[in-house]
């Protein structure tokens, strides 16, 4: 009988989750600035364009910034906002300190010209889910539809953080319990973790994989990495103490390029972080990463689901949020 109760029980949380993501989707539509800010999408265009150009960084940098956004309490801009004198905001989180300026300098420029073409309609959550789909596009991935109407966040805590992103000291069992934890099942972990084809993460996050690996000396390195990657990686390496900012490329082969080399990389040993490599040691996770090896359209096409998806996760609308007149501020101490 109490198996019933509680099978019941998950069906009727489920179901209710369900209906709450529904109800959230229905207030969102692809067309809801044509009338009160015509020129938005091409005016985050030209900004993405000419951002991503000067920087080559700027997609993998936005992307990592929309996933640590829309993870923790839904897609709301709660990143964005600064911490004060009386909290401690999201964006000052240990996790999110290594955070790049250059994805939140480009929302930071986009919000300023949509203001001044159509003050206090646009979103700061719908600018970052849109500038992410583009820079994506821009850099060879997938093009998606993306739609809008978000609100941005009443509130923003560091707090908010824990336990709500997947560490790179975690095993794959405590990653999936992350993800599922925001509805998410492993096929959708493993094409978001794909976004790793781009960017970069610095020496800090996987010194322990190439110095010192399992106390077996200062040049012992996981033997699940291929010897010559181990090798290079300590050698760029070598000075991380004194420059916690060197940083190595997450793919080697084409770290610009939106493609599925990333998964490629993982079965000749050439995963960068730990977490990396371990979606090809793992039983769940293997089958999938040997897909988008050999398929870059199935990888493009569960991406495409995975981000469609995450961009409607825990989306403010109505009351629950505010139109921000500067990303980095509520409304009601912005100057």
């Amino acid at each position: 009988m109490a198996r019933r109760h509680y099978a019941f029980t998950t069906l009727l949380v489920v179901a209710v989750a369900v209906a709450c993501l529904s109800f959230a989707d229905a207030k969102l539509t692809v067309n809801y600035y044509k009338k009160t800010c015509p020129r938005m999408e091409k005016i985050i265009s030209e900004a993405v364009t000419s951002k991503q150009l000067s920087n080559p960084t700027t997609a993998a940098g936005t992307l990592r910034v929309f996933f640590h956004d829309c993870f923790v309490s839904g897609c709301d801009a709660s990143t964005f906002i600064s911490s004060n004198h009386f909290n401690k905001a999201e964006r000052d989180a240990d996790i999110n300190l290594s955070l790049p300026g250059d994805a939140f300098d480009l929302i930071t420029r986009v919000k300023s010209t949509l203001e001044l073409e159509c003050p206090g309609i646009v979103s700061c959550s719908d600018i970052l889910a849109l500038a992410t789909r583009d820079l994506i596009s821009m850099v060879g991935g997938p093009f998606y539809t993306v739609r809008l109407g978000r609100k941005d966040s009443l509130t923003s805590t560091a707090s908010s953080t824990d336990g709500h992103l997947p560490l790179t000291n975690q095993t794959i069992t405590e990653i999936i319990g992350v993800f599922q934890k925001n509805g998410f099942t492993v096929q959708e972990l493993v094409a978001l973790t794909g976004a790793h084809t781009i960017g970069f993460s610095h020496c800090k996050e996987y010194i322990n994989r190439i110095h010192n690996y399992k106390h077996g000396g200062p040049n012992a390195f996981d033997p699940s990495m291929e010897p010559r990657y181990a090798k290079g990686l300590q050698a760029a390496c070598a000075k991380w103490k004194e420059d916690p900012t060197i940083a190595t490329f997450n793919d080697i082969m084409t770290p610009g390029k939106f493609d599925n080399l990333y998964f490629k990389n993982l079965e000749r040993g050439l995963g960068l972080l730990a977490t990396d490599q371990a979606l090809f040691e793992d039983k769940r996770t293997k089958p999938i990463v040997q897909l988008y090896a050999s398929n870059q359209t199935a990888f493009f096409n569960d991406f495409v689901y995975a981000m469609e998806k995450l961009s409607r996760f825990g989306v403010k609308t109505g009351r629950k949020g505010e139109v921000r007149r500067r990303c980095d501020a509520f409304n009601q101490i912005s100057t």
